[in-house]
């Protein structure tokens, strides 16, 4: 299976997700998002799970009025916990086809 990985530049991000560019640059510096190429802001490239973890960070600070260190705290053990549960399906697959 190949992974189809689709990029957004740092202008579209702003634009598509109404988000000021100030928003973004926190979100990176808090290490919430993490560009996938580019050395400097207007030539940073994302990947589009990086936008699901940005809206995430982007409601979590606004909705909730948390400050965007603990956001990047809640983000990173919301990203654990959806690793260890795809970890926990691939497990129970394989041992559901040892057992039959």
């Amino acid at each position: 299976m190949t992974d189809l990985i689709v990029s957004i530049s740092f202008h579209e991000l702003c634009q598509y997700e109404e988000l000021s560019e100030y928003i973004i640059l926190e979100v990176v510096d808090h290490g919430i998002a993490e560009p996938v190429s580019g050395k400097n802001a207007p030539d940073w490239v994302f990947d589009t799970n990086t936008v699901h973890w940005l809206r995430k960070a982007v409601r979590l600070h606004s909705q909730l009025e948390i400050d965007w260190v603990a956001v990047a705290m809640i983000i990173e053990l919301l990203k654990r916990n959806e690793s260890l549960e795809r970890e926990h399906r691939y497990l129970e697959q394989k041992l559901k086809r040892f057992l039959e």
